[in-house]
């Protein structure tokens, strides 16, 4: 009897991040999603640039590269070109939607447009060098910040999943992590849900995974892993911020 395999929408080659990090374990998350719903021969997944710049290598649907922070407009016209055909989903990092794709962030959840976003949070732009992300923690050390974030300065930490949820278009949004199984298993089921919506024709939904980076924090890999349960999830709850589908139940 087989307990454990493989996901089929995850291809078999060995992946470019660094030890530690947690991209690898929301990759399978999303591939046992696409798995599960049996939607692999209409998906397209749009990674743009950031450390998920490679996902085209890891799933084996269809996958499209986007500009830097433009995955949910490219998404939006993937969607929109065969809206029953294709299952579209975004796979985007905090500094690539949080900063320069924050424009298309928002007016895709304030559209409702009906496509899956995976948005990686790890507090820090990863690829380029460890720089603060709009996402860094008030006080954190980056490469830019070697004093720590200066709130005074820098302002104050873009809390995605909240300001979100306050669009009238946004249909589903929930912040998960991946630090420990209980989270892990947590986090499955919100990406599924998500894809689920999405077929149901839910519209927008995104699922914000706080995520590790122990290279850029300069911090081992379980350090890091203590670093997401002592810091990030206080700063950032995790939760079902939206659920419109939910509410409308609910008021029924």
């Amino acid at each position: 009897m087989v307990v454990f395999d493989k996901p089929k929408s995850l291809c078999d080659v060995p992946l470019h991040y660094c030890p530690g990090c947690t991209h690898g374990i929301i990759h399978r998350l999303v591939a046992e999603a696409i798995d599960e719903l049996g939607i692999e021969g209409r998906t397209i997944g749009v990674a743009p640039v950031g450390c998920s710049v490679l996902a085209y290598n890891y799933f084996a649907c269809d996958m499209v590269e986007a500009a830097h922070g433009r995955a949910p407009a490219v998404a939006t016209g993937l969607k929109r070109s065969d809206p029953e055909k294709h299952v579209v989903f975004t796979y985007q990092g905090d500094g690539d939607l949080a900063s320069i794709g924050m424009a298309e962030t928002v007016h895709a959840a304030a559209r409702n447009e009906n496509i899956t976003v995976i948005f990686v949070n790890n507090a820090i732009y990863g690829m380029t060098g460890g720089q603060m992300a709009p996402t860094s923690l008030p006080g954190q050390v980056t490469q830019t910040s070697p004093y720590g974030r200066d709130t005074n300065h820098c302002g104050f930490p873009v809390k995605v999943s909240e300001m979100l949820s306050q669009l009238d278009g946004a249909g589903y949004i929930e912040r998960v992590a991946v630090n420990n199984v209980k989270n892990v298993r947590n986090a499955k089921k919100a990406i599924k849900k998500a894809f689920q919506n999405q077929l149901d024709g839910k519209g927008f939904s995104l699922v914000e995974v706080i995520s590790t980076c122990p290279t850029n924090w300069g911090m081992t890999p379980v350090d890091a892993l203590k670093w997401v349960e002592e810091k990030m999830i206080p700063y950032y709850p995790l939760g079902v911020y939206k659920d419109r589908a939910a509410q409308s139940k609910e008021e029924a």
